[in-house]
């Protein structure tokens, strides 16, 4: 008996891993090699591709398709209609398959906008926040909130979701951050 829930819309490839608790909604398509982690939730028309590993209790809403490449680490969200993309150059004429894809992790707790896009190769550290509509074309530092084309460090973030302001210190959970190198950390 399955520990996990597959609408009868969606179609699971052979060889992968879904994880206990998680739920896959309509029109879903989980490819080869895919490795789910726990309590994680695939709204509709989610792709996910070959080899893509996704961590514990992410969410991915409606129209993502995590495409060879990509790693979401834990509670990871996507946004409706968030766009990845894996090869820099490519062409219809000349495909490259994996030689040409290019890694793109997304840390733990970062989130990411509706119809935001992640242009494959760079790091989003974590608990970062893309804005709705952002195009990230470098790495994210950890608690970044990235907003605009091309997405540009406009503020911080807390672990919480709410936005720090120049003191570091989140008014609704307490959490305290220091700067180190171009991100956050947690000062405890």
């Amino acid at each position: 008996m399955r520990e996990f829930f597959v609408h009868p819309t969606s179609i699971i490839d052979d060889n992968v891993e879904i994880g206990e608790g998680t739920k896959i909604w309509h029109f879903s398509h989980i490819q080869s090699g895919a490795r789910i982690g726990r309590n994680c939730s695939f709204g509709q028309n989610v792709n996910v591709s070959n080899n893509v590993k996704v961590g514990d209790n992410c969410r991915v809403q409606n129209n993502v398709s995590l495409y060879e490449g990509v790693e979401l680490e834990d509670y990871v969200f996507c946004g409706p209609s968030c766009v990845f993309t894996n090869d820099l150059t490519p062409r219809a004429k000349y495909p490259k398959g994996q030689v040409g894809y290019k890694k793109t992790v997304v840390e733990e707790g970062a989130s990411i906008g509706a119809n935001a896009t992640i242009v494959c190769g760079h790091k989003i550290g974590k608990w970062a926040l893309i804005g709705a509509g952002a195009v990230v074309t470098s790495n994210v530092p950890a608690h970044a909130l990235m907003l605009g084309v091309p997405a540009k460090r406009t503020g911080w973030a807390c672990e919480c979701g709410e936005l720090l302001k120049e003191n570091l210190l989140c008014p609704i959970c307490g959490r305290k951050y220091v700067e180190i190198g171009e991100g956050l950390l947690e000062d405890k």
